[in-house]
């Protein structure tokens, strides 16, 4: 099966006055606010995407400098059948691996990369939190082969996408 989009991530300022707009604007369900390893978030959903709202703690996992400084279209991911194969698809066609974000068995996993223009985006073969797609139980993801890492990150530094 093809990938299929998911989830998009926004960089935002106010995560709460961003979900209650998001909440009251088109009825999208939302999620308790958390903290992550990397963002506080909240996530929305119509039942088909998730829409992560992200306020990033810093450089590591974001990719941005001051990410304080950046709103806006953070990255975007696809659902996937299988991550080993996907991987080397997206290396084949010239993305680059970026950062994992927990171990593929966990449910907020992802596998983040960049394009050729440094656009990030994901991957993961669980779905997103409040979508359709998404794999509830080990038991269902026992069958799965979850693929390693094929490529190292890339430095956060001058690779990193600037805004």
């Amino acid at each position: 099966m093809a990938a299929r989009i998911r989830h998009i991530a926004l960089s935002v300022k106010d995560i709460d006055a961003t979900a209650d707009f998001y909440e009251k604007a088109f009825g999208l369900k939302r999620s308790p606010k958390s903290e992550g390893p990397t963002a506080y978030r909240v996530y929305m959903s119509d039942g088909e995407i998730n829409l992560a709202l992200l306020q990033y703690k810093s450089e590591v996992g974001s990719g941005i400098k001051n990410p304080s400084e950046f709103v806006g279209i953070h990255y975007f991911g696809f659902q996937c059948d299988d991550l080993e194969q996907q991987q080397k698809q997206i290396e084949k066609a010239g993305g680059t691996f970026f950062f994992d974000l927990g171990d593929p068995d966990d449910d907020d996993f992802e596998r983040k990369f960049r394009d050729p223009n440094g656009i990030i985006f994901d991957i993961n073969w669980k779905g997103w939190t409040m979508t359709t797609g998404k794999v509830k139980t080990k038991s269902a993801a026992a069958g799965k082969k979850i693929g390693k890492k094929t490529s190292k990150p890339a430095k956060t530094g001058k690779n990193a996408r600037k805004k």
